[in-house]
C-alpha cells in the first residue's frame, strides 16, 4: 500500500471510528437530556371518626358511603396499577360511633394497619380516651405517629411519637411530618396530661429543613390545625404561607370536602398546596404526582375518590 492511500485508509478509519463512537453515546446523552419521569400516588384521609360501617340506607345524604372495607378495596385497586403508593391520615381517627365508646379505638386502627397506613397524625379527638389509652391503640396500628410540636415528656405517649418520618418509595425520598392543634381549650385536661404544645408553624418549619437537608424531594405535613378561620388561629393557610420548605399540607378537623387542592405562596416563593377531604371516611384523597430531574415535580391529577356507593345492592 502507498503511503498516500495509507494516509487515507487510517484517516477514513479514525472518522469511522469517532462515529461509531458517538453513536454508541446517543442513547446516554438522550436520556441525560430527558430524564425519566417518576411518580408518586398520595392517597389520604382525615377525620374518620370511628366510622368502620359505611352510612346505613335511610334516604339521608351520606347513605351507602364510607366503610373500611369500601376504602381497602379502592386502595388495592390503585396499589395494583402497579406505581409508588403513599397512604396517610390526619388525625381524629377516633370518637363518633359505638364502636369507639365499646372497643377505644382497637378495631379503627387495626383496619389501618390492614389497610396498610404509612403514617398519621394525631388529632384532638384521638385524646378521648386519654393518653394511656391512645398509647395502647397505637400499637395495634403498627405505623408511625408523626407530630412534631407535642412534647410527650413524662406521659404514657413518651417515646411513642417521632417528628416525622422519611420513605423510600422507588427512588423518591419523600419526609412526612405533622403537627397538632393547641389542645388547651378544646381537649380535657386530664385527658392530654403534662403534653405541652409548641407553635406548629416554628416546629413544622424546623423539621422541614432537617428533611430538605436529607435530600427529601418532596416535603408533606399532615395538619390538624383546620384549614382556616375567620380569626386570627392557626390554620392551614397560615403554616402554608409562613412555611419554607413544606410542599404539600394534608389537613383535617374542620371537616371540608375540598373540590381541589388550595394553592398557597410560601415564605420563599413556592407553591404550597393544601388538600382535605371531609370527614367519616366518605371520600379518600388522591394526589398523582410526577418528579422529573432533581427536586422538580407538577401535580397532574388530583382528585376525591367517593368510597362505598349510593344505592342498595
Amino acid at each position: 500500500m502507498s503511503t498516500i492511500n495509507r494516509r487515507r485508509f487510517l484517516k477514513q478509519a479514525t472518522l469511522a471510528g469517532g462515529a461509531i463512537a458517538a453513536s454508541s453515546l446517543l442513547p446516554f446523552a438522550a436520556g441525560a437530556a430527558a430524564a425519566p419521569e417518576r411518580r408518586l400516588t398520595i392517597l389520604h384521609t382525615n377525620d374518620v371518626h370511628s366510622r368502620l360501617d359505611p352510612f346505613p340506607m335511610d334516604g339521608s345524604r351520606n347513605q351507602g358511603l364510607g366503610g373500611v372495607a369500601a376504602r381497602a378495596s379502592l386502595i388495592q385497586e390503585i396499589r395494583n396499577e402497579g406505581g409508588q403508593v403513599l397512604l396517610l391520615d390526619a388525625g381524629d381517627i377516633f370518637q363518633g360511633t359505638p364502636y369507639f365508646n365499646m372497643y377505644k379505638g382497637e378495631p379503627e386502627m387495626k383496619a389501618m394497619k390492614m389497610m396498610g397506613y404509612d403514617a398519621a397524625t394525631i388529632g384532638n379527638h384521638d385524646f378521648d380516651a386519654g393518653l394511656e389509652n391512645f398509647t395502647k391503640q397505637l400499637a395495634n396500628g403498627g405505623f408511625p405517629l408523626v407530630v412534631c410540636n407535642y412534647d410527650f415528656t413524662g406521659t404514657p405517649m413518651e417515646g411513642r411519637s417521632q417528628p416525622y418520618q422519611v420513605f423510600q418509595k422507588g427512588d423518591l425520598k419523600i419526609g412526612v411530618l405533622g403537627v397538632g392543634i393547641e389542645l388547651r381549650g378544646l381537649v380535657p385536661e386530664n385527658l392530654y396530661g403534662r403534653t405541652v404544645y409548641s407553635n406548629p408553624v416554628e416546629a413544622a418549619n424546623r423539621n422541614a429543613d432537617i428533611l430538605r437537608k436529607k435530600g427529601c424531594d418532596m416535603i408533606i405535613c399532615l395538619s390538624h390545625l383546620g384549614d382556616k378561620y375567620d380569626d386570627n388561629r392557626l390554620s392551614d393557610e397560615i403554616l402554608a404561607k409562613e412555611t419554607y420548605d413544606i410542599d404539600l399540607i394534608i389537613g383535617g378537623h374542620t371537616h371540608r370536602f375540598f373540590e381541589e387542592p388550595r394553592k398557597y405562596t410560601n415564605r420563599n416563593g413556592s407553591d404550597v398546596l393544601v388538600n382535605q377531604v371531609g370527614w367519616a371516611g366518605i371520600q379518600l384523597g388522591r394526589l398523582d404526582y410526577n418528579f422529573s430531574g432533581p427536586k422538580k415535580k407538577n401535580l397532574p391529577k388530583a382528585h376525591t375518590v367517593v368510597v362505598g356507593k349510593k344505592t342498595r345492592e
